[in-house]
């Protein structure tokens, strides 16, 4: 069993950064990790990801060059650097541990093994 935690959500003002980090109860090595959001009013979406094996990442068009993800295993950690935060970066941020890439890439959150209680962000002057 391998229960996700995030941490380092808060308001931030437009243009400016926030980092998350995801740290777990079990390790996080051997499993690639997504990050999904969810805007009031919208459908959980995949944002990024970060494989175990190879350290491939994944990032939503939307974000782009202004999210970075990135994992430290001696930490068992998983981090997303967000710079020039938009308004509709606003959304709860889950950190959730997948078999595939590719779900997250298509916000297959039915098939997500384990999802963290999520942090929010709120990007606003």
């Amino acid at each position: 069993q391998v229960q996700p935690v995030e941490s380092g959500g808060g308001l931030a003002q437009p243009g400016s950064s926030l980092k998350l980090s995801c740290t777990a109860s079990g390790s996080l090595r051997s499993y690639t990790i997504g990050w999904f959001r969810e805007a009031p009013g919208k459908e959980r979406e995949g944002v990024s990801c970060i494989s175990s094996s190879d350290g491939r990442t994944y990032y939503a068009d939307s974000v782009k060059g202004r999210f970075t993800i990135s994992r430290d295993n001696a930490k068992n950690t998983v981090y997303l650097q967000m710079n020039s935060l938009k308004p509709e970066d606003t959304a709860v941020y889950y950190c959730a541990v997948v078999e595939d890439a590719t779900i997250v890439q298509t916000s297959s959150s039915a098939l997500v093994l384990y999802w963290g209680q999520g942090t929010q962000v709120t990007v606003s002057s």
